[in-house]
Protein backbone atom coordinates (compact mmCIF):
# COMPACT_ATOMS: atom_id res chain seq x y z
CA UNK A 1 0.00 0.00 0.00
CA UNK A 2 1.49 3.31 -1.07
CA UNK A 3 0.72 6.30 1.14
CA UNK A 4 -0.97 9.44 -0.12
CA UNK A 5 2.26 11.35 0.54
CA UNK A 6 5.65 10.69 2.18
CA UNK A 7 5.64 10.67 5.98
CA UNK A 8 8.65 11.07 8.23
CA UNK A 9 9.88 8.33 10.55
CA UNK A 10 9.02 10.61 13.46
CA UNK A 11 5.43 11.10 12.22
CA UNK A 12 4.84 7.36 11.72
CA UNK A 13 6.24 6.50 15.15
CA UNK A 14 4.03 9.15 16.75
CA UNK A 15 0.87 7.61 15.23
CA UNK A 16 1.45 4.37 17.15
CA UNK A 17 3.22 5.90 20.18
CA UNK A 18 6.56 4.15 19.67
CA UNK A 19 10.23 5.12 19.89
CA UNK A 20 12.32 5.16 16.73
CA UNK A 21 15.97 4.81 15.71
CA UNK A 22 17.33 6.78 12.77
CA UNK A 23 16.93 10.13 11.08
CA UNK A 24 13.64 11.71 12.25
CA UNK A 25 13.10 12.95 8.69
CA UNK A 26 13.66 9.52 7.13
CA UNK A 27 10.86 9.05 4.57
CA UNK A 28 8.16 6.38 4.62
CA UNK A 29 6.21 6.13 1.37
CA UNK A 30 4.39 2.81 1.79
CA UNK A 31 3.31 0.07 4.21
CA UNK A 32 3.65 -3.52 3.05
CA UNK A 33 4.13 -7.02 4.39
CA UNK A 34 7.41 -8.80 3.68
CA UNK A 35 6.46 -10.53 0.41
CA UNK A 36 5.75 -7.32 -1.51
CA UNK A 37 8.00 -4.64 0.03
CA UNK A 38 9.86 -2.11 -2.10
CA UNK A 39 12.12 0.84 -1.34
CA UNK A 40 10.35 3.37 0.88
CA UNK A 41 8.08 0.79 2.50
CA UNK A 42 7.59 -0.01 6.16
CA UNK A 43 7.49 -3.70 7.14
CA UNK A 44 6.92 -5.36 10.51
CA UNK A 45 8.78 -8.28 12.11
CA UNK A 46 8.06 -9.89 15.48
CA UNK A 47 10.11 -13.11 15.51
CA UNK A 48 13.91 -13.52 15.73
CA UNK A 49 13.77 -16.06 12.91
CA UNK A 50 12.80 -13.30 10.49
CA UNK A 51 14.82 -10.35 11.79
CA UNK A 52 17.53 -10.66 9.14
CA UNK A 53 15.03 -11.15 6.34
CA UNK A 54 13.20 -7.95 7.29
CA UNK A 55 16.34 -5.90 7.96
CA UNK A 56 17.91 -6.98 4.65
CA UNK A 57 14.72 -6.63 2.62
CA UNK A 58 13.93 -3.80 0.21
CA UNK A 59 11.90 -2.14 2.97
CA UNK A 60 13.60 0.95 4.37
CA UNK A 61 11.64 1.17 7.63
CA UNK A 62 11.32 -1.80 9.98
CA UNK A 63 8.75 -2.05 12.76
CA UNK A 64 10.46 -4.46 15.16
CA UNK A 65 10.17 -5.72 18.74
CA UNK A 66 13.87 -5.54 19.63
CA UNK A 67 16.52 -2.84 19.52
CA UNK A 68 19.09 -3.88 16.94
CA UNK A 69 21.74 -2.10 14.91
CA UNK A 70 20.03 0.07 12.36
CA UNK A 71 21.18 -0.68 8.79
CA UNK A 72 22.54 2.26 6.85
CA UNK A 73 19.84 4.22 5.05
CA UNK A 74 17.03 2.65 7.05
CA UNK A 75 14.93 3.53 10.07
CA UNK A 76 13.63 1.41 12.95
CA UNK A 77 10.48 1.75 15.00
CA UNK A 78 10.64 -0.17 18.28
CA UNK A 79 7.33 -1.77 19.27
CA UNK A 80 6.26 -4.19 21.98
CA UNK A 81 3.66 -5.63 19.57
CA UNK A 82 4.65 -5.05 15.91
CA UNK A 83 1.69 -6.98 14.49
CA UNK A 84 -0.77 -4.86 16.44
CA UNK A 85 1.00 -1.61 15.60
CA UNK A 86 1.22 -2.58 11.94
CA UNK A 87 -2.56 -3.12 12.00
CA UNK A 88 -2.99 0.28 13.63
CA UNK A 89 -1.04 1.89 10.80
CA UNK A 90 -2.92 0.17 7.99
CA UNK A 91 -6.26 0.99 9.61
CA UNK A 92 -5.13 4.60 10.06
CA UNK A 93 -4.15 5.03 6.40
CA UNK A 94 -6.75 2.68 4.87
CA UNK A 95 -9.69 2.51 7.27
CA UNK A 96 -12.58 0.15 6.73
CA UNK A 97 -15.48 2.05 5.18
CA UNK A 98 -18.95 0.43 5.52
CA UNK A 99 -21.18 0.45 2.46
CA UNK A 100 -24.98 0.40 2.13
CA UNK A 101 -25.30 0.79 -1.64
CA UNK A 102 -24.77 -1.69 -4.47
CA UNK A 103 -21.94 0.38 -5.92
CA UNK A 104 -19.37 2.10 -3.72
CA UNK A 105 -17.62 5.44 -3.93
CA UNK A 106 -14.98 6.51 -6.45
CA UNK A 107 -15.66 3.69 -8.92
CA UNK A 108 -14.89 3.74 -12.64
CA UNK A 109 -17.23 1.47 -14.62
CA UNK A 110 -17.13 1.42 -18.42
CA UNK A 111 -20.61 1.86 -19.97
CA UNK A 112 -20.13 -1.32 -22.03
CA UNK A 113 -19.81 -3.52 -18.94
CA UNK A 114 -22.67 -5.97 -18.38
CA UNK A 115 -23.57 -6.04 -14.70
CA UNK A 116 -26.35 -8.45 -13.78
CA UNK A 117 -28.79 -7.95 -10.87
CA UNK A 118 -27.52 -8.60 -7.34
CA UNK A 119 -23.92 -7.68 -8.14
CA UNK A 120 -22.11 -5.80 -5.37
CA UNK A 121 -19.24 -3.43 -6.17
CA UNK A 122 -17.09 -1.91 -3.44
CA UNK A 123 -15.19 1.35 -3.18
CA UNK A 124 -12.53 2.47 -5.67
CA UNK A 125 -13.25 -0.35 -8.12
CA UNK A 126 -12.27 -0.06 -11.80
CA UNK A 127 -14.19 -2.09 -14.41
CA UNK A 128 -13.14 -2.01 -18.06
CA UNK A 129 -14.77 -2.50 -21.43
CA UNK A 130 -16.99 -5.49 -22.16
CA UNK A 131 -16.67 -6.95 -18.66
CA UNK A 132 -19.47 -9.34 -17.63
CA UNK A 133 -20.35 -9.79 -13.96
CA UNK A 134 -22.97 -12.49 -13.45
CA UNK A 135 -25.60 -12.44 -10.67
CA UNK A 136 -24.32 -12.55 -7.13
CA UNK A 137 -20.77 -11.46 -7.93
CA UNK A 138 -19.04 -9.37 -5.27
CA UNK A 139 -16.16 -7.13 -6.34
CA UNK A 140 -14.79 -5.60 -3.16
CA UNK A 141 -12.69 -2.51 -2.47
CA UNK A 142 -9.67 -1.53 -4.59
CA UNK A 143 -10.11 -4.17 -7.29
CA UNK A 144 -9.39 -3.66 -10.99
CA UNK A 145 -11.05 -5.69 -13.74
CA UNK A 146 -9.69 -5.17 -17.24
CA UNK A 147 -11.49 -5.48 -20.56
CA UNK A 148 -13.31 -8.64 -21.67
CA UNK A 149 -13.21 -10.31 -18.26
CA UNK A 150 -16.05 -12.66 -17.29
CA UNK A 151 -16.83 -13.43 -13.65
CA UNK A 152 -19.29 -16.26 -12.99
CA UNK A 153 -22.24 -16.25 -10.58
CA UNK A 154 -21.62 -15.80 -6.85
CA UNK A 155 -17.86 -15.40 -7.14
CA UNK A 156 -16.09 -13.05 -4.72
CA UNK A 157 -13.21 -10.89 -5.91
CA UNK A 158 -11.19 -9.16 -3.20
CA UNK A 159 -12.29 -10.75 0.08
CA UNK A 160 -10.12 -10.38 3.20
CA UNK A 161 -6.67 -11.98 3.17
CA UNK A 162 -6.50 -15.15 5.26
CA UNK A 163 -3.71 -13.85 7.50
CA UNK A 164 -3.94 -14.25 11.28
CA UNK A 165 -1.71 -14.03 14.33
CA UNK A 166 -2.30 -16.60 17.04
CA UNK A 167 -2.77 -15.05 20.47
CA UNK A 168 -3.75 -16.55 23.85
CA UNK A 169 -7.29 -15.21 23.44
CA UNK A 170 -7.63 -16.45 19.84
CA UNK A 171 -6.70 -15.45 16.29
CA UNK A 172 -6.29 -11.79 15.34
CA UNK A 173 -6.77 -10.95 11.66
CA UNK A 174 -4.40 -8.68 9.80
CA UNK A 175 -6.29 -5.77 8.28
CA UNK A 176 -6.43 -6.17 4.49
CA UNK A 177 -5.81 -3.02 2.48
CA UNK A 178 -4.74 -4.52 -0.84
CA UNK A 179 -6.81 -5.54 -3.82
CA UNK A 180 -7.13 -7.83 -6.85
CA UNK A 181 -6.27 -7.19 -10.50
CA UNK A 182 -7.91 -9.35 -13.16
CA UNK A 183 -6.12 -8.68 -16.43
CA UNK A 184 -7.85 -8.68 -19.81
CA UNK A 185 -9.58 -11.78 -21.19
CA UNK A 186 -9.57 -13.56 -17.83
CA UNK A 187 -12.53 -15.85 -17.10
CA UNK A 188 -13.53 -16.75 -13.55
CA UNK A 189 -16.08 -19.52 -12.97
CA UNK A 190 -18.93 -19.69 -10.49
CA UNK A 191 -18.43 -19.72 -6.70
CA UNK A 192 -14.74 -18.77 -6.85
CA UNK A 193 -12.94 -16.64 -4.30
CA UNK A 194 -9.87 -14.54 -5.04
CA UNK A 195 -8.60 -12.92 -1.87
CA UNK A 196 -7.25 -9.39 -1.77
CA UNK A 197 -3.60 -8.78 -1.07
CA UNK A 198 -2.75 -7.98 2.53
CA UNK A 199 -1.30 -4.68 1.37
CA UNK A 200 -0.44 -5.46 -2.25
CA UNK A 201 -2.33 -6.85 -5.24
CA UNK A 202 -3.41 -10.41 -5.97
CA UNK A 203 -2.98 -10.77 -9.74
CA UNK A 204 -4.55 -13.00 -12.38
CA UNK A 205 -2.69 -12.66 -15.68
CA UNK A 206 -4.04 -12.03 -19.14
CA UNK A 207 -6.06 -14.83 -20.72
CA UNK A 208 -6.08 -17.12 -17.69
CA UNK A 209 -9.18 -19.31 -17.33
CA UNK A 210 -10.37 -20.48 -13.91
CA UNK A 211 -13.09 -23.12 -13.40
CA UNK A 212 -15.77 -23.20 -10.69
CA UNK A 213 -15.12 -23.30 -6.94
CA UNK A 214 -11.47 -22.28 -7.05
CA UNK A 215 -9.73 -20.44 -4.19
CA UNK A 216 -6.78 -18.10 -4.79
CA UNK A 217 -5.03 -16.76 -1.68
CA UNK A 218 -3.75 -13.27 -0.89
CA UNK A 219 -0.86 -11.74 -2.85
CA UNK A 220 -0.65 -14.70 -5.22
CA UNK A 221 0.44 -13.84 -8.75
CA UNK A 222 -0.92 -16.00 -11.56
CA UNK A 223 0.69 -15.57 -14.97
CA UNK A 224 -0.75 -15.38 -18.48
CA UNK A 225 -2.82 -18.11 -20.14
CA UNK A 226 -3.00 -20.46 -17.19
CA UNK A 227 -5.75 -23.05 -16.67
CA UNK A 228 -7.20 -24.10 -13.32
CA UNK A 229 -9.87 -26.80 -13.07
CA UNK A 230 -12.54 -27.02 -10.38
CA UNK A 231 -11.66 -27.12 -6.67
CA UNK A 232 -8.08 -25.94 -7.05
CA UNK A 233 -6.86 -24.27 -3.87
CA UNK A 234 -3.89 -21.92 -3.97
CA UNK A 235 -2.52 -20.43 -0.75
CA UNK A 236 -1.16 -16.93 -0.29
CA UNK A 237 2.01 -15.51 -1.84
CA UNK A 238 2.29 -18.20 -4.54
CA UNK A 239 3.92 -17.42 -7.90
CA UNK A 240 2.37 -19.29 -10.83
CA UNK A 241 4.19 -18.49 -14.05
CA UNK A 242 2.73 -18.34 -17.57
CA UNK A 243 0.88 -21.27 -19.18
CA UNK A 244 0.64 -23.42 -16.07
CA UNK A 245 -2.17 -25.98 -15.88
CA UNK A 246 -3.57 -27.12 -12.53
CA UNK A 247 -6.14 -29.91 -12.82
CA UNK A 248 -9.00 -30.49 -10.38
CA UNK A 249 -8.43 -30.37 -6.62
CA UNK A 250 -4.75 -29.45 -6.82
CA UNK A 251 -3.63 -27.81 -3.60
CA UNK A 252 -0.67 -25.42 -3.36
CA UNK A 253 1.14 -24.42 -0.17
CA UNK A 254 2.07 -20.78 0.43
CA UNK A 255 5.18 -18.98 -0.80
CA UNK A 256 6.14 -21.37 -3.60
CA UNK A 257 6.75 -20.95 -7.33
CA UNK A 258 5.36 -23.11 -10.13
CA UNK A 259 7.47 -22.65 -13.24
CA UNK A 260 6.32 -21.70 -16.72
CA UNK A 261 4.51 -24.38 -18.68
CA UNK A 262 4.20 -26.86 -15.79
CA UNK A 263 1.21 -29.21 -15.59
CA UNK A 264 -0.01 -30.62 -12.28
CA UNK A 265 -2.42 -33.56 -12.43
CA UNK A 266 -5.61 -33.73 -10.37
CA UNK A 267 -5.60 -34.11 -6.56
CA UNK A 268 -1.90 -33.38 -6.27
CA UNK A 269 -0.43 -31.53 -3.30
CA UNK A 270 2.27 -28.99 -4.16
CA UNK A 271 4.45 -28.20 -1.15
CA UNK A 272 7.62 -26.86 -2.79
CA UNK A 273 8.79 -25.08 -5.94
CA UNK A 274 8.17 -26.88 -9.23
CA UNK A 275 10.41 -26.48 -12.24
CA UNK A 276 8.71 -25.30 -15.42
CA UNK A 277 8.01 -27.40 -18.50
CA UNK A 278 7.36 -30.65 -16.62
CA UNK A 279 4.33 -32.70 -15.60
CA UNK A 280 3.68 -33.48 -11.93
CA UNK A 281 1.46 -35.74 -9.86
CA UNK A 282 0.93 -36.97 -6.31
CA UNK A 283 1.03 -35.73 -2.76
CA UNK A 284 3.72 -34.81 -2.04
CA UNK A 285 4.00 -33.78 -5.67
CA UNK A 286 6.73 -35.17 -7.92
CA UNK A 287 7.37 -35.68 -11.61
CA UNK A 288 4.48 -37.73 -12.98
CA UNK A 289 6.67 -40.34 -14.68
CA UNK A 290 8.41 -41.10 -11.38
CA UNK A 291 5.16 -41.20 -9.42
CA UNK A 292 3.53 -43.60 -11.89
CA UNK A 293 6.59 -45.86 -11.69
CA UNK A 294 6.30 -45.85 -7.89
CA UNK A 295 2.61 -46.74 -8.12
CA UNK A 296 3.37 -49.62 -10.48
CA UNK A 297 6.01 -50.91 -8.07
CA UNK A 298 3.58 -50.75 -5.14
CA UNK A 299 1.07 -52.87 -7.08
CA UNK A 300 3.69 -55.61 -7.26
CA UNK A 301 4.13 -55.79 -3.47
CA UNK A 302 1.34 -58.36 -2.85
CA UNK A 303 2.93 -60.76 -5.36
CA UNK A 304 6.34 -60.29 -3.77
CA UNK A 305 4.92 -60.89 -0.28
CA UNK A 306 3.13 -64.04 -1.43
CA UNK A 307 6.46 -65.51 -2.48
CA UNK A 308 8.06 -64.94 0.96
Amino acid sequence: MKLDKPYSLKEIAAIIGCEFVGDPNHQVTGINEIHVVTKGDLVFVDHPKYYDKALKSAATTILIDKEVDCPEGKGLIISKAPFDDYNKLTKYFAPYKPQTTAIGDDCEIDPSAIIYPNVFIGHRVKIGKNVTLHPGVCVLDDCTIDENVIVGPNSVIGHYAFYYKKKPEGFDRMHSCGGVHLHKNVEIGALCTIDAGVSGITTIGEGTKIDNQVQIGHDTVVGKHCLMAANVGVAGCVRIEDRVTLWGQVGCASDITIGEGATVYAQSGVGKDLEGGKTYFGSPCGEAKDKFREMAAVRQLPKILDKL
